[in-house]
């Protein structure tokens, strides 16, 4: 897949989804907003792909919104235009694909690129990754997804310090509150995300989705809506060919052979 702010590879199952707008620290301008919306539609309908990996060339994830573009356009553009038509797909497209995705977090990951490495499901860091959100700084209120996603990860108080102090949050601060599920040194990052994206990419991969579809329809449902809606997902898992070949290899005593069918 050639594009001109991403780049799109496909290895053993894994896509690897890479913002590449280097000299910006991979702000995002609405060119790279809509190629990596493409990007994560490619790897949803690509029955090859089994597992998602997101991450930024040269030194940071994403430094958020290019504002420079942003600043350009405004008079055409209403802000919640913007959002709606750019930042919103992006996020909802992330969390409709039923494959995991993983971030992995290299360098600073601020603003609305804090909310993209939000939306993936697990979050690799390197030692030297820092976490902010700059949007006091210049007079606005989080978005890109933060409000809904940041609070259910970390709690309000820690949320909402991040939101109105703009102040750094380190790796092992972001992994002590809950943000992420690893630190690791820089020069471990992208191997490790390689290692948990093969990993991923030979399991039940449909199990996987459907866990992904019950745990965020759940955070929007009460207790007896989930239980009744968990045991309908649970019915299409019985029903596939991974939960036979699952329990044939738990009996038979041998590594099993998932297809995510």
């Amino acid at each position: 897949m050639s594009t001109d702010t991403i780049r799109f590879e496909v290895d053993n199952g894994v896509a690897t989804i890479t913002l590449n707008r280097v000299a910006t620290l991979n702000a995002f301008n609405d060119l790279m907003i809509q190629e990596t919306i493409d990007a994560f539609k490619q790897a949803g309908r690509d029955d090859s792909v089994r597992a998602v990996i997101l991450t930024g060339a040269g030194r940071g994830f994403s430094s958020g919104q290019d504002l420079a573009e942003f600043r350009d356009h405004k008079k055409d553009v209403s802000v919640s235009g913007h959002l709606r038509g750019g930042y919103h797909k992006l996020i909802q497209q992330m969390l409709k694909i039923e494959k995991p995705i993983i971030g992995a977090i290299n360098g600073v990951a601020a603003g609305a690129g804090l909310g993209i490495a939000l939306a993936c499901d697990l979050r690799i860091a390197a030692q030297s990754a820092v976490f902010m959100l700059a949007f006091s700084k210049i007079g606005l209120i989080p978005d890109a997804g933060i409000n809904w996603l940041l609070p259910r990860m970390i709690g309000y108080p820690r949320a909402y310090q991040m939101a109105i102090t703009a102040d750094k949050v380190s790796a092992q601060s972001a992994l002590a509150w809950g943000m992420i599920n690893e630190v690791v040194a820089d020069e471990a990052l992208a191997e490790t995300a390689q290692s948990w994206g093969r990993r991923f990419a030979s399991g039940p991969t449909l199990a996987f989705g459907l866990t992904k579809r019950a745990m965020l329809r759940a955070f929007e449902q009460d207790f007896e809506t989930a239980l009744e809606y968990e045991a309908n997902i649970q019915e299409i898992a019985a029903r596939s060919h991974d939960n036979v070949e699952g329990i044939a290899a738990f009996l038979e005593k041998r590594p099993p052979t998932f297809t995510g069918r």
